[in-house]
C-alpha cells in the first residue's frame, strides 16, 4: 500500500500534470470506485477546473473550482496517469478517467479496484471522511510532538508497531516505514506501546519523522508496483535497513534480519539492535 511518502510524491507530480484543467467528461467501467456514484461525480465536478492537489496522510485532496475536492485514497494499488490525448487507449485496470477540454485525460488505475473517491465541499473533508477525522497529526516536528506521542503511548498495552500504524497516533505511517522507524530508535517491534521511557520516545519519534522525510526526498519507496503519477519509481528502496530483508546482516550489527507477524503484519527487525521485551512470568 503506498504510505505518505509515496501520496505525497503523487501529489508532487499530480499537480503539475493537472492544474488549471477543466473537466468536459468522466467515465468509469467500476462504479464502485466512486463512492457518490458516477451520475453524483459528473453533476457535481463537470465543468470544474483543479486548481491544486493536496494531502492529508494517505489520502490525496484534488481541489477544484465550485469549492468541490475530490478526495481520492489510493489503497493497495491505485495510480494516477495523464493522457495527453483521451482517444489513446485505456491501459489495462483503467477504472476511472476524467476527459479535459484541452484532449487530455486523467487515468486512475486499480488492478485491485481498493481505491476509493468521494466528492465533498473543500473544507468539510474532515469531517464528511472518517479517516480523516480521526487522523493524527503529520509526521513533521511541527506537527507531530514528542508529549503528544508519549501521552498516546502510555494508553496502549499493546504492540507498539500496532500502535504507530494506527492512522490516529501518527498520519501516514505504514508498515515499511514502522519498521524502519523502529529499527533506527532500536525498540523492538512487540514492546508494550506503554513501556517505552521518554528516551525510547523520542527517540522513535525523532526516527519517524527522519525516516519520511527521507523518503519524500528519494521520491517514496517501490517495492512492490508504486510509480509516481509521471510514471517514475522511488528510491528509498535503495535505503531499507530491514524492511524485505530477512536473512540478511543488519547494517548496523552484523546480526541477521529476522521477520515475524505483529498484529497480522509481516515485521522486519534486527535482534540484536532492537531487544525483545521481557515475558511475563
Amino acid at each position: 500500500m503506498p504510505e505518505l511518502p509515496e501520496v505525497e510524491t503523487v501529489r508532487r507530480t499530480l499537480t503539475g500534470l493537472i492544474k488549471g484543467k477543466q473537466i468536459v467528461a468522466i467515465g468509469t467501467d467500476w462504479e464502485a470506485i466512486l463512492r457518490d456514484g458516477l451520475d453524483e461525480v459528473r453533476a457535481r465536478l463537470v465543468g470544474e477546473t483543479f486548481t491544486r492537489v493536496d494531502r492529508r496522510g494517505k489520502y490525496l485532496l484534488l481541489r477544484l473550482t465550485g469549492d468541490w475536492t475530490l478526495v481520492s485514497h489510493l489503497r493497495m494499488e491505485g495510480k494516477y496517469m495523464l493522457a495527453t490525448d483521451h482517444e489513446m487507449p485505456h491501459e489495462r485496470w483503467t477504472h476511472v478517467w476524467f476527459t479535459f477540454a484541452d484532449g487530455s485525460e486523467l487515468r486512475y488505475m486499480d488492478s485491485r479496484k481498493f481505491g476509493r473517491m468521494n466528492v465533498v465541499r473543500t473544507g468539510t473533508e474532515n469531517v464528511a471522511i472518517s479517516g480523516l477525522a480521526s487522523m493524527g497529526p503529520e509526521p513533521v516536528a511541527s506537527d507531530f510532538t514528542v508529549d503528544d506521542f508519549a501521552a498516546k503511548l502510555a494508553k496502549h498495552k499493546k504492540a507498539i508497531k500496532s500502535v504507530i500504524l494506527d492512522q490516529a497516533t501518527v498520519a501516514g505511517v505504514g508498515n515499511i516505514y514502522a519498521d524502519e522507524s523502529l529499527w533506527r530508535a532500536r525498540v523492538h517491534p512487540e514492546r508494550p506501546a506503554n513501556s517505552l521511557t521518554l528516551a525510547e520516545v523520542t527517540r522513535l519519534h525523532d526516527a519517524i519523522i527522519e525516516i519520511m522525510a527521507e523518503s519524500i526526498k528519494l521520491r517514496g519507496t517501490t517495492v512492490h508496483s508504486f510509480v509516481d503519477a509521471a510514471g517514475q519509481v522511488g528510491g528509498f528502496q535503495d535505503r531499507l535497513a530491514v524492511y524485505g530483508h530477512q536473512g540478511e546482516p543488519c547494517p548496523r550489527c552484523g546480526t541477521k534480519i529476522v521477520k515475524i507477524k505483529v498484529g497480522g503484519r509481516g515485521t522486519h527487525f534486527c535482534p540484536h539492535c532492537q531487544v525483545a521485551p521481557a515475558k511475563a512470568e
